[in-house]
């Protein structure tokens, strides 16, 4: 039984086996591979010889065009900015030469030293006194 079965694996074997070795192998990779990227409704070229591989991608409208991921970005100009913003902007860029900001800049920026250096001081007795009424 398994000498008919064999035997006959071998005989449907024989007419695939006779028909690869009649077709010439592959003589490698093709000489000329070509990647081209297509605009709107170009066709793909055809190959100029066999043995080149002609690679077509469709790049979208035009190759002028801004691609979707950057077109909606949010703006950060000047008519889009709320004018509660605009002033923040504004106050911190003049605080350091403001009267009582504690900086070198303009006439009266040392006279808020000794206002920041009480205010760190009360701060650090109110966390002393929190720390010390815990119960450990």
């Amino acid at each position: 039984m398994l000498a008919r079965l064999m035997l006959a694996t071998a005989l449907l074997a024989a007419p695939a086996f006779a028909q690869t070795q009649d077709q010439p192998a592959p003589e490698g990779p093709p000489q000329r591979v070509r990647s081209i990227l297509l605009y709107g409704d170009q066709s793909c070229p055809k190959p100029a010889n066999p043995d080149e591989i002609v690679v077509c991608s469709n790049a979208g409208d035009s190759p002028y065009r801004i691609p979707k991921r950057f077109r909606d970005q949010p703006k950060e100009d000047a008519p889009s900015t709320s004018w509660s913003r605009r002033m923040e902007v504004v106050e911190e860029v003049n605080r350091a030469g403001l009267p009582n900001s504690c900086s070198a800049i303009g006439s009266g920026g040392q006279t808020g030293c000794s206002r920041q250096a009480l205010q760190q001081w009360y701060q650090d007795k109110l966390d002393r006194e929190v720390k010390g009424s815990r119960v450990p």
